[in-house]
């Protein structure tokens, strides 16, 4: 069963930077995802399993960065330049077979960190 475990959440001001970390427990596609209150949860970024393909939404492009070790198989989400409307749960997803952007072909998550960003 893949395991994930995440950090590096916190309170931060408009344009700020932080950085999330996700290590799971093999080498699998992985997504990161957020959750604002009462919305819906969306997608941010993913990553396939050998780090070289990389998407992300619209609204974080250029902002934010995805990225793995392939020494320890950890992947970080690079944020930076972060807005009041980044301020969500976010969490990290993995898969052993689909890269994707889509919450439903994750099998696996984490249990979230929090991003509240102060403006």
């Amino acid at each position: 069963q893949v395991q994930l475990v995440e950090s590096g959440g916190g309170l931060v001001q408009a344009g700020d930077s932080l950085r999330l970390s996700c290590a799971p427990s093999g080498r699998y596609h992985m997504g990161w995802f957020r959750q604002a209150p009462g919305k819906e949860r969306e997608f941010v970024s993913a990553i396939n399993w050998s780090g070289t393909r990389t998407s992300y939404a619209d609204s974080v492009k250029g902002r934010f960065t995805i990225s793995r070790a392939n020494a320890d198989n950890t992947v970080y989400l690079q944020m930076n330049s972060l807005k009041a409307e980044d301020t969500a749960v976010y969490y990290c997803a993995a898969d052993p077979s689909r890269y994707s952007s889509r919450p439903v072909d994750y099998i696996c998550w984490g249990q979230g960190t929090q991003v509240t960003v102060s403006s």
